[in-house]
């Protein structure tokens, strides 16, 4: 959501004061409860925060529509786990919400936020001001919530975020909801088996390709009862294609993102100039530092994918001979090939100039005639990439709040 210049000032006085009055807790003793293993490696309580604080967060940051739903007291732990990273362990992290002085055990929410450009933002980061995703607000409706960082962000981010890339993505949710497990029970906080899942943009994407992984192998002590995926461009090979087919793309530091990533997560090294002209090839390493924001890299680059992409490149993604291997690789993690068995709402604005709203009604489509039989599609009219975060949340929690028995 657009933050006016009041609502940033407050915010970040906000962030400040509960920074200075929430005193951090010893980090928990990670070993398991006896007989069982756990990847969890610490957790660090780093605020406990009351409801009133909440509402002025949710106010300061245009979520007035959530403010209703804001009830209880939470605690923010800072969660580090075992993952793997292409093909070695590594330790991720991410941010867990507990509500607090609940009449009945709650159930648990996985929300994955949307892309991000900044290291500052990720989830655990949290009181830090770019760090808030507002799903942190689910936990105050009376769920806790589960909130990964990704690989690539926060213990992680010495790697390079292995963006839309289906194993990575499903694996930094399923271990940290294995590793909260751990946690939870080795402190004692009770809580159901009811497993729900939220995510937006990317963090739709995550959604999904976690939701695939799951229904296939459920995680113990946990059970999968909805998902709501937003503008997640789950057909990777459409979503990049209809990108590179337009005329110009307002975003085009997703296109930057996407194939830095993949060239560095398979391993294919190749000069940044085989995908696009100078000056953008030799100004992307800069851009993609983790020092700036969305907008700040799109205005360095172009919004014309003819005069941004390598001109071989441009006429080999439009070759169906050319660019092989990359196009392998968005076939792969295009998550069509699944047929959601728990109830699953998909939201995309009509208007979304990011994530452009075919590419769920094509998921849809795939998904249905597969045989899905609780999926339903959810078009927020008008909306764009920005606007359609509030009104999927402000649907989903309520959906979740009825299937929660």
């Amino acid at each position: 959501m657009k933050k006016h210049n009041w609502s940033i000032v407050l915010l970040f006085l906000l962030f400040v004061s509960l920074s200075i009055s929430c005193k951090k807790k010893q980090p928990v003793d990670a070993d398991p409860p006896e007989g069982t293993e756990s990847n969890l490696v610490s957790a660090e309580v780093t605020g406990s925060y009351n409801s009133n604080q909440l509402r002025l967060l949710a106010l300061a940051a245009e979520y007035d529509a959530a403010v209703p739903f804001i009830k209880y007291d939470v605690s923010f732990i800072k969660i580090n786990y075992k993952t793997t990273y292409k093909g070695n362990e590594i330790v991720a992290s991410g941010m867990l919400v507990v509500p607090k002085n609940m009449p009945t055990a709650p159930s648990m929410i996985s929300a994955q936020h949307g892309t991000t450009f900044l290291a500052a933002a990720a989830p655990s980061n949290v009181p830090q001001f770019a760090a808030f995703t507002g799903y942190e607000l689910l936990s105050s409706a009376g769920f806790i919530t589960a909130i990964p960082d990704f690989i690539g962000y926060g213990a992680s981010k010495n790697v390079i975020h292995p963006y839309y890339d289906e194993y990575h993505s499903a694996i930094a949710v399923r271990d940290m909801l294995t590793a909260v497990t751990a946690y939870l029970k080795k402190e004692k906080t009770a809580f159901t088996e009811r497993l729900f899942m939220i995510g937006y943009s990317e963090g739709g994407y995550v959604t999904i390709a976690a939701q695939k992984t799951i229904e296939t192998s459920p995680i113990p002590g946990l059970s999968l009862k909805a998902v709501a995926a937003g503008a997640g461009g789950y057909d990777v090979t459409s979503i990049v294609s209809a990108i590179i087919d337009n005329g110009t793309y307002s975003d085009p530091a997703y296109v930057a993102f996407i194939l830095n990533s993949y060239n560095i997560t398979y391993g294919w090294n190749r000069p940044l100039t085989d995908f696009f002209r100078e000056p953008y090839a030799g100004r992307i390493p800069v851009l993609l530092d983790g020092t700036n924001h969305a907008s700040a890299i799109s205005d360095q680059l172009i919004a014309d994918p003819t005069a941004l992409l390598n001109p071989v490149f441009y006429a080999n993604m439009q070759n169906s001979n050319g660019e092989l291997a990359l196009k392998a690789a968005f076939a792969t993690n295009s998550l069509l090939d699944f047929v959601p068995a728990t109830a699953t709402r998909l939201y995309h604005g009509t208007a979304d100039e990011t994530v452009f709203f075919q590419n769920s009604q094509l998921t849809f489509d795939k998904y249905k005639a597969s045989g899905a039989s609780k999926l339903e599609l959810v078009p927020v009219p008008g909306g764009t990439h920005e606007s359609t975060v509030l009104p999927m949340m402000l649907n989903a929690l309520p959906w979740f709040q009825s299937l929660d028995k």
